[in-house]
């Protein structure tokens, strides 16, 4: 409903529950991006929920950066302890400032606001209408009212959030949807399609990338696990379809919120095993 894969949180357990520590499971959890994301971009796709222009922007921006990041995390961080480090400074950094964002929209205690961020009474059109885009803007209206966001802007944080999926090994929804919900001010209505589609095509870029990369890496386990990745793959599709479909029935805050919880309980436990 987020526009979040799930990948973010199977890391966690893979590495917790399956004592999964190599790099491969980088690749595997964006060979799950690959099975499970289809149905949720159909059926934005479908329902007319897919900003486009924003969509292709998520892409370009990031699979340049996933080359990158396979490369960190093959290099710099083989070790499970400084890459679950590092990852849960990110999405520690993520967490704090999407939290901030639910609670100063104060919608848990404010039943006059509606789920679009607006006063209630709005239209109930969960079509994306109107797009315009230029080089340096994308405008478009959803819901009765307007967005537009700055296109060079979200190229390049796009960018730098490819390096950091191509070293955790997701493909940037967990990191790119709360982003555009809090920085550029989107309704999650519409960037959840865009951060999935982005999600699908940068992880079948960085499941080639791992597997190309294997054989120069002999003494660790690099490539992803095919029928592992599937197997999970499986139960995220049918996962996907049903978020979609459920989420215009879902207010704001609640997708927020539960984005928030996530993002933080990964980043807390990620900084503390550290230490321990």
């Amino acid at each position: 409903m987020g526009g979040v894969s799930g990948a973010f949180m199977l890391l966690p357990f893979q590495i917790s529950v399956l004592n999964y520590t190599a790099p491969s499971v980088s690749g595997k959890n964006q060979l799950f991006n690959i099975v499970a994301t289809p149905s949720g971009v159909w059926r934005y796709i479908k329902e007319k929920r897919m900003v486009w222009p924003l969509t292709w922007a998520v892409i370009i921006g990031t699979l340049p950066g996933v080359l990158i990041g396979a490369w960190v995390r093959l290099e710099l961080l083989p070790d499970a302890k400084s890459f679950k480090f590092f990852a849960g400074l990110v999405l520690c950094c993520i967490g704090i400032r999407l939290l901030s964002d639910t609670l100063k929209s104060r919608r848990l205690n404010n039943p006059a606001l509606s789920r679009n961020n607006t006063v209630s009474g709005q239209s109930d059109d969960f079509t994306v209408t109107d797009t315009r885009f230029s080089r340096q803007q994308v405008s478009f209206e959803f819901g009765g009212q307007a967005y537009s966001f700055s296109l060079p802007g979200i190229f390049i944080m796009c960018l730098v959030v490819g390096i950091i999926c191509g070293i955790y090994g997701i493909g940037g929804g967990a990191i790119i949807a709360p982003f555009f919900v809090t920085f550029f001010h989107l309704p999650v209505y519409t960037v959840a399609g865009a951060a999935l589609m982005g999600t699908f095509v940068t992880s079948v870029a960085g499941v080639m990338i791992y597997q190309v990369l294997a054989p120069l890496y002999a003494t660790m386990s690099v490539a992803p696990d095919w029928p592992l990745g599937v197997l999970f793959g499986i139960g995220g599709f049918a996962g996907m379809y049903l978020g979609a479909r459920c989420q215009k029935y879902v207010p704001t805050y609640l997708i927020k919120f539960i984005l928030c919880s996530c993002v933080l309980f990964v980043a807390g436990k990620y900084v503390i095993d550290f230490f321990i």
